[in-house]
């Protein structure tokens, strides 16, 4: 792919380090990226506003320039398919530094390389679903599920019925089973029984 007639455009990733944005531009710049494209948001926030609009602004000829990889993608499978993404519209890619920083993805050699690195990370991927898999597999053999525990169980509820009938106020009888008033208003309720103690609303009892 020849980008020789192409400008390079720069793409920059920050949180909120001043000195790490100064940095990346500083970088960028001295590529001689003819323009800087800067979103301000963490790697696990997908609202990248300016990651589109550098993705719309390039044109066949140009590279898009970051500074590491991950500035720029999320993930290996990420980065492999917006680089394939890139390539078919016949835009270049280049890292200034960390991984990939010598491998041109405008190559067949750095192609290859990249597409090893996708097929590592998508086999990674398979190896975590399936010991998840095989993790919740052998919880249920054993009876347990996935998900939060239950707070409140038939024992709990059965307690805290007594307690409350024998009118113990919800907040010692939550003190005492070691949950908060509110799961205890919740499981009474979910179980159809009355909260007791003649009071209509749980807030007007007394402490």
């Amino acid at each position: 792919m020849d980008t020789s007639t192409g400008h390079l455009i720069g793409y920059a990733r920050v949180s909120t380090d001043d000195q790490e944005a100064q940095l990346q531009h500083d970088a960028l710049t001295d590529a001689e990226c003819a323009r800087i494209f800067t979103d301000k948001a963490s790697g696990k926030n997908t609202d990248r506003p300016e990651l589109g609009a550098v993705l719309d602004y390039v044109r066949p000829g140009d590279t898009l320039c970051v500074w590491k990889l991950d500035r720029f993608a999320r993930s290996l499978i990420d980065l492999v398919n917006m680089v394939d993404a890139l390539a078919a519209r016949g835009v270049g890619f280049r890292v200034l530094t960390g991984a990939l920083a010598s491998i041109d993805p405008n190559t067949p050699d750095g192609r290859l390389m990249l597409q090893v690195v996708g097929a590592m990370a998508e086999f990674e991927r398979s190896l975590i679903k399936d010991r998840t898999r095989a993790g919740l597999d052998a919880a249920r053999a054993q009876g347990r599920t996935g998900g939060r525990p239950v707070v409140m169980d038939a024992d709990k509820l059965a307690a805290a019925k007594a307690r409350r009938a024998k009118g113990e106020s919800a907040t010692a009888v939550a003190k005492a089973l070691g949950v908060s008033r509110a799961t205890l208003y919740r499981a009474l309720k979910e179980s159809k029984s009355p909260v007791g103690n003649g009071s209509s609303r749980p807030g007007g009892e007394a402490e």
